[in-house]
């Protein structure tokens, strides 16, 4: 089994060849290697639309074909197993998978798989593509990581996306900071306010509060939140000036950012969206062709 699991055991080094190579199939359509023989399945146990259609149109302009799956009306309703479904793809021939799950680390139960696995999010510990997508954003626009400072606000512990960025964040020698209510907040990173995060950070991550698993336990309304954590106009304006506003989506208008914030000159949002397909094709493009 190869593929993309996750980040941990990649070196900055090959990081940065993911990014590079997602760039260059951005600016320039030439490089793009198709694969016409393969076929790929996604198999999303949890709701999604930018990762999983990204990860479609990605395979479309690698030319391979997409298989969808659904597990309502699959023999997942009748107690198969996630590894006996992955099974029964490989033997019907196609040439990857890409999966994501409720469960963290679900692939190390496919260790007998011998197809490629892409992780497109497990649990709330790691979302690679993401992460990926995410850096490659930073770096078109800052050239570099070293030294940048970057805070992630809101839900941090039951975040993968926080989880997985700021892994890989810290080893880029970037300064990850953290920002949230208590309740949400764990020892991924030094806590700031989110004063200090407006007014020091070059990139301000917000994460989505996922409120609907949270309805019992959060004691703030949603303009309470927004109010003490979000990104308001006014906290934007402040911002650095070459200062940059990220966040994963889906977006809660108007809790974790305000409406007009949300195209905002300093917001890299739907350009986040967009780099999400070319790092898509970066990653199944360098596993087929064995350089990852």
């Amino acid at each position: 089994m190869n593929g993309l699991l996750t980040l941990k055991g990649l070196s900055p080094n090959i990081i940065q060849s993911i990014i590079d190579t997602a760039v260059s199939f951005k600016n320039d359509s030439s490089k793009v290697t198709s694969f016409p023989d393969k076929k790929m399945v996604t198999l999303f146990f949890e709701n999604s639309t930018r990762t999983q259609y990204s990860f479609q149109v990605a395979m479309l302009n690698l030319g391979i074909t997409p298989i969808g799956f659904s597990s309502i009306g699959s023999s997942i309703a009748k107690g198969e197993s996630l590894y006996d479904t992955v099974k029964t793809f490989e033997y019907l021939g196609v040439d990857g998978v890409i999966i994501r799950h409720s469960q963290n680390e679900f692939y190390k139960e496919l260790e007998n798989v011998n197809i490629p696995i892409f992780n497109a999010g497990d649990g709330t510990a790691d979302h690679p593509t993401q992460t990926l997508l995410d850096l490659m954003t930073i770096y078109e626009r800052f050239g570099k990581f070293d030294g940048l400072k970057i805070a992630l606000v809101g839900d941090i512990a039951h975040s993968r996306v926080a989880h997985g960025n700021a892994e890989v964040m810290k080893r880029l020698n970037m300064d990850v900071s953290i920002v949230g209510p208590e309740i949400f907040i764990d020892d991924t990173a030094p806590r700031i306010t989110l004063d200090q995060a407006v007014d020091t950070c070059d990139i301000v991550n917000l994460l989505r509060v996922q409120f609907e698993r949270h309805a019992d336990v959060i004691e703030m309304s949603k303009d309470d939140y927004h109010s003490l954590y979000g990104m308001t106009k006014a906290r934007a304006d402040r911002m650095k000036k070459d200062a940059i506003i990220m966040h994963p989506a889906p977006v809660n208008r108007g809790v974790e950012i305000a409406d007009s914030v949300v195209e905002h000159k300093k917001s890299r949002i739907f350009e986040q969206m967009r780099n999400g397909v070319y790092i898509r094709m970066a990653v199944i493009s360098m596993v087929f062709e064995g350089k990852l």
